[in-house]
């Protein structure tokens, strides 16, 4: 296409032999411009040629790079394959390892030897055609015959039991029938032995018959009965444990209940419980709901604790269910019969004789945070108010029944038994301890009633063979009437005096002075120390908190109590603290009339204690201890 164009572009040459210079040069130009067409013409053709190949090279390249990268593939599929089968072959391997290590049980079985198992077994177990040329079937013929020898060995065996329990049966029925035919023979004799039993206090009748009962308890009083009985068997032989209550309710209890026998009877009670709800009002209701969660099993517990003069305090333990608590009441049966005392009235009283036998444990509140919000639900304010039906549920009667709850002070973790025996003894010698102390009570309180303070042999060296001044009255007076006093304001803002406490006025005379004590009697005397509080009506009023003498005669009577308590327990604690006070009364009218009269002539209270001196220091205070054996007063 290129050379026809060039052909037609091709300009026409018009010879002229003959012509001028610029003819000539003319001709030369026209020369060279055709010779720069063909080479420009010869350039396209090769410059389209190395097109052309430039083309065809890079076709063949691509070519060649598909080749290769197939053949790459199929290297690759081939070195997959190959990996693939080494896998296979090292699997194989391992297998192979595996079955060759495998040791079966049965090369711990002692079987029979080849030419034993040969000669024994039956032709259709040990197979000699198959087994004597494959070692693997001979082995698998030898189990076999083990297996078969075994069963029939079982087999007897089992035939020699069965014979030996029929006749093993045969002599418990020829048995059961002689025991059978000696229960009424025993129970006649059990019968008749019962006064023996009484007499050498072995009641095994007894005893066997609580064992039954006790089987119905529920766990804190089963508790509670097993701790005290080894308690009372190991260290406390004057300690007795019973059961009471009513034991087919108790087996009620603890029967699940019983399904309806038809579909009318379920619907009669259903009408009939209908028409008392609607009868029923919202205040019954409550009612209702507060006695069903107040509610007590049905048996109780009873423990009796006799003292060595023949007192006995009862206590009984109680488990109110829905609550989860235990509860106790107590009555006192003294040896001998107690003369009325007007203030020993609330010494044995049920509801006040055991109240802080624990510090600070007043049993009036339930100790199981749980149950406030019970209450709330059934509208009880507190608990007090069901005290006297149902008792006080002090902390330690929980913790004798293994019942521990958050409020107790975590002495331990330890619940159930563990923490009943840890606190058994300490308790029951608490109570004994209490019922001793309120009995000595109340036979002092007979003689203070009739002005005379009993001072006991032991403790006559404690004080001067002669006291005139005496015990005028001796009453017992109640919180309000305590509070009211001007002379104990300090005792009660100090929080010395609670609403549990015992108080009482005791007044002391000698001529015209009148001294007025009044008492704070702790419930845990004789540990804790009686208070006295003292007023003198002597020329003028006087107390403790005015003068600094009647403070000193305080601080005798309430600090120095190593000096008063007497022989252990210390019953004697709050008469020899009333005869200290006489002691005092009398060393201080007797120095202090002295000093104030200051006339001659006879006076009220004449000189008969001897004293080192009347008075010392800037407050004057009266020497208050007596020396024994030297019979005079020095200061302390």
């Amino acid at each position: 296409m290129a050379s026809e164009a060039l052909k037609k572009r091709k300009p026409k040459v018009i010879r002229n032999e003959g012509g001028t210079p610029e003819g000539k040069r003319g001709r030369g130009e026209g020369e060279q411009s055709v010779e720069i067409e063909e080479r420009r013409r010869q350039s396209c053709v090769h410059f389209m040629m190395l097109k052309k190949l430039n083309r065809l090279a890079h076709m063949r390249l691509k070519r060649g790079r598909d080749q290769t990268h197939e053949t790459k593939q199929k290297v690759d599929v081939l070195h997959l394959q190959l990996q693939n089968l080494l896998y296979e072959v090292m699997h194989l391997q391992k297998e192979i390892g595996k079955c060759l290590e495998f040791k079966s049980q049965h090369e711990e079985i002692e079987l029979v030897s080849t030419e034993d198992f040969f000669t024994e077994a039956p032709a259709e177990i040990s197979r000699p055609h198959i087994t004597k040329e494959d070692p693997h079937q001979l082995t698998l013929a030898r189990l076999d015959w083990e297996l078969e020898q075994r069963k029939r060995s079982l087999a007897q065996q089992y035939k020699t039991s069965l014979a030996s329990k029929e006749k093993i049966e045969k002599g418990i029925e020829v048995k059961k029938e002689y025991l059978s035919s000696l229960l009424p023979g025993l129970q006649s004799i059990m019968q008749a032995s019962l006064p023996l039993q009484e007499y050498l206090s072995m009641p095994f009748e007894h005893v066997q018959k609580q064992a039954e009962v006790a089987h119905h308890l529920p766990p804190p009083l089963y508790v509670l009965l097993v701790q005290a009985n080894a308690y009372g068997q190991a260290s406390d032989k004057n300690l007795s444990v019973f059961i009471s209550g009513d034991v087919d309710e108790a087996k009620a209890l603890s029967k699940p209940p019983e399904d309806s026998q038809d579909d009318e009877s379920d619907s009669d009670l259903e009408e009939e419980q209908n028409t008392k709800r609607r009868r029923a009002t919202l205040g019954g209701q409550l009612d209702d709901k507060r006695k069903e969660m107040l509610k007590r099993h049905p048996l109780s517990l009873c423990i009796d604790l006799k003292c060595k003069d023949g007192s006995v305090l009862h206590l009984f333990f109680y488990f109110l269910m829905n609550l989860n608590i235990l509860t106790v009441k107590t009555k006192v049966s003294p040896s001998s019969q107690l003369c009325g005392a007007v203030s020993a009235g609330e010494l044995l009283n049920p509801e006040t004789l055991l109240n802080c036998l624990y510090a600070s444990d007043h049993g009036r509140e339930t100790p199981n945070p749980a149950n406030r919000y019970q209450f709330d639900k059934v509208g009880i304010a507190t608990f007090a108010d069901y005290i006297s039906d149902l008792g006080h549920p002090y902390r330690w009667v929980q913790r004798l029944g293994g019942l521990q709850f958050p409020c107790d002070s975590p002495e331990s973790a330890v619940t159930g038994s563990a923490l009943s025996a840890n606190h058994m003894e300490s308790t029951m010698k608490l109570l004994r301890g209490r019922l001793q102390a309120r009995l000595a009570l109340h036979k002092q309180f007979i003689s203070l009633e009739h002005s005379m303070i009993p001072v006991s042999a032991e403790c006559q060296d404690l004080f001067p063979a002669k006291v005139l001044s005496r015990l005028a009255r001796w009453t017992t007076i109640t919180f309000q009437e305590f509070v009211e006093l001007p002379m104990v304001q300090h005792v009660v803002k100090a929080g010395l005096a609670h609403e549990t406490d015992l108080f009482f006025m005791a007044v002391l005379e000698r001529g015209t002075a009148r001294l007025q004590a009044a008492i704070v009697l702790n419930p845990r005397y004789p540990d804790a120390t009686p208070l006295y509080s003292l007023s003198l009506l002597w020329k003028g009023e006087r107390s403790g908190r005015t003068d600094d003498n009647l403070r000193a005669m305080e601080s005798e009577v309430n600090v120095f109590r190593m000096e008063l308590q007497g022989p252990r327990p210390g019953h004697q604690l709050l008469t020899n603290q009333l005869q200290r006070l006489c002691m005092c009364l009398d060393v201080y009218l007797e120095t202090e009339s002295q000093v104030c009269d200051g006339v001659e002539g006879p006076r009220e209270f004449p000189r008969e204690k001897m004293c080192l001196r009347t008075a010392r220091g800037p407050n004057r205070l009266k020497p208050f201890k007596y020396n024994h054996p030297q019979g005079f007063f020095s200061h302390r």
